[in-house]
């Protein structure tokens, strides 16, 4: 029999750095991460990491030489606005060794965005990327995001984000989405550690973990099960299924409801 050539499917990877001094002090909750990751997903891109970074030039310079050199895609979220705080499209010039410059599509679409006379030196601020850089579209607000490589540079407003996510899709290759089923059971994890073991070994290539809630004044455990190829996901979870019924444990499909 020939052996089959066959490569595995590639994995395109992620990562996110979050910016602002703000989150870190917790006066405001990152919004982005979760939608980022479910779209991204949905892009068949897998998130694997994502950092807080305080609206130190350093830092952030550090933090995107460091994940770009390790994921396919980079995104940042914030310090893109206007103000003397908002250093991101300093510090990723910095990073890849490149001169900030306004790029003139960005001032033409502040000019049309800004009635005549109101595009201050301030404003202007929002038109800088690093030389060679990429613009991605804000239909919001107008000023662009931008991607320079595989670092995609967003803001840190949530609508504004989402509108610019989009329009980096046009640079962004995926492959096969990461799929999911979930079980869950009214015991807490101790009880089904064992079971849950068991069945990870029997289906190394389906991710499984275990989520605790306290939902219907009960303990309990999601079992939630992660993979891209859907006929051995759907054999991990029948076997999973099957393990609890046979220890006395009802599953119940997806997640339960409060």
């Amino acid at each position: 029999m020939t052996p089959s050539t066959d490569s595995p499917p590639r994995i395109y990877t992620a990562a996110l750095a979050i910016i602002g001094n703000e989150i870190l002090s917790g006066r405001t909750q990152d919004a982005n991460l979760n939608h980022l990751a479910k779209t991204l997903n949905g892009w068949g891109v897998e998130m694997r990491e994502a950092r807080v970074v305080p609206d130190i030039e350093s830092e952030i310079v550090a933090a995107i030489n460091a994940l770009r050199a390790r994921y396919d895609y980079v995104f940042t979220t914030g310090g893109i606005g206007p103000t003397h705080d908002d250093i991101t499209a300093d510090s990723i010039a910095k990073a890849f060794g490149l001169p900030l410059v306004e790029h003139p599509a960005a001032i033409a679409l502040l000019e049309h965005y800004y009635p005549p006379g109101e595009l201050t030196v301030v404003r202007r601020r929002m038109a800088r990327v690093p030389e060679g850089a990429d613009l991605i579209e804000n239909p919001i607000s107008k000023a662009p995001g931008f991607k320079i490589e595989n670092v995609f540079v967003l803001a840190g407003v949530p609508s504004i984000m989402r509108a610019q996510l989009q329009g980096a899709r046009a640079f962004i290759a995926g492959g096969r989405s990461v799929l999911s089923r979930t079980v869950s059971v009214l015991v807490g994890e101790s009880k089904i550690a064992e079971l849950l073991e068991t069945a990870q070994g029997q289906f190394p290539d389906v991710d499984m973990g275990s989520y605790p809630f306290f939902k219907r004044n009960a303990l309990g455990t999601a079992l939630v099960l992660r993979g891209r190829e859907e006929a051995r996901l759907e054999a991990a979870y029948d076997v999973l299924v099957g393990a609890l019924s046979a220890a006395g444990i009802e599953g119940h499909p997806g997640e339960l409801p409060d």
